[in-house]
């Protein structure tokens, strides 16, 4: 098991560094089918997401892909909100958790779907706005097991204008403050599978630097697209798992 751990963090590292992801959207459905429960599938995509983001955030500050006042903006937000999501999993049944998270798949792949793939307008970069965003994005996303940009990366496409690109490098970066919040709150809720998590995280530093990389010389059109086919997929195994339980 440790072996199939460790090559699923470098698939799941590629497409956190490619996607601008934690991982916890690949992550926490293929640990329910490899028959992890919900809640230490969550628990384990979460530790993972600690170094995936930290280190796929510093390969995209070194090519300067990253523009770090939005990012820590947003994660002061996503910090604060992650901390009481070690409450919400503790008193939510496994089967809200599962239809939480198919419900915000289903959102964002119809708000990405409508979003351009260019830029058409000035970039809003209101520092309150962020805060708060980061805020309720840190605090849903790490009670279902991701890291935010599943949200995030939507929100700054379709709503905020941002670039494709920033927004993946900006949502990573957000990705490390949400995941450290909610790893310090599952942690006193007694939810954390350290070890799992960890050969997970090893093998994410592999994928992560690789597809952090590709992630800055693919086209903007050829991204937009492979996220949705993303998000379908995921989509489509959530909701098979909610249906047959």
């Amino acid at each position: 098991m440790f072996a199939i751990l460790g090559f699923i963090g470098i698939i799941v590292g590629f497409a956190s560094g490619f996607f601008g992801i934690g991982g916890g959207t690949i992550l926490v459905p293929t640990l329910i089918y490899l028959g992890f429960g919900v809640k230490a599938a969550i628990s384990i995509s979460i530790t993972q997401m600690v170094f995936s983001s930290l280190f796929g955030s510093f390969v995209n500050y070194k090519n300067q892909m990253l523009r770090l006042e939005n990012g820590l903006v947003l994660g002061l937000g996503g910090f604060i909100g992650a901390q009481f999501s070690g409450y919400i999993v503790s008193y939510l049944p496994p089967s809200a958790l599962l239809g939480f998270f198919a419900f915000a798949l289903l959102v964002s792949l119809y708000k990405f779907f409508k979003a351009p793939a260019e830029p058409t307008g000035v970039p809003n970069e209101s520092k309150v706005l962020l805060f708060v965003i980061g805020f309720f994005v840190g605090m849903a996303a790490i009670s279902i097991g991701i890291g935010g940009a599943l949200f995030l990366t939507p929100i700054m496409v379709g709503f905020l204008h941002f670039d494709i690109k920033r927004a993946v490098s900006t949502s990573l970066l957000f990705v490390v403050f949400s995941s450290i919040s909610g790893l310090i709150s599952f942690s006193m809720h007694g939810l954390v599978d350290y070890k799992s998590g960890i050969i997970l995280g090893i093998g994410s530093l592999v994928g992560v630097y690789f597809g952090a990389k590709r992630s800055h010389v693919v086209r903007r059109d050829l991204q937009k697209k492979l996220l949705m086919i993303l998000y379908v997929l995921l989509f489509a195994l959530t909701l098979n798992k909610l249906i047959t339980g």
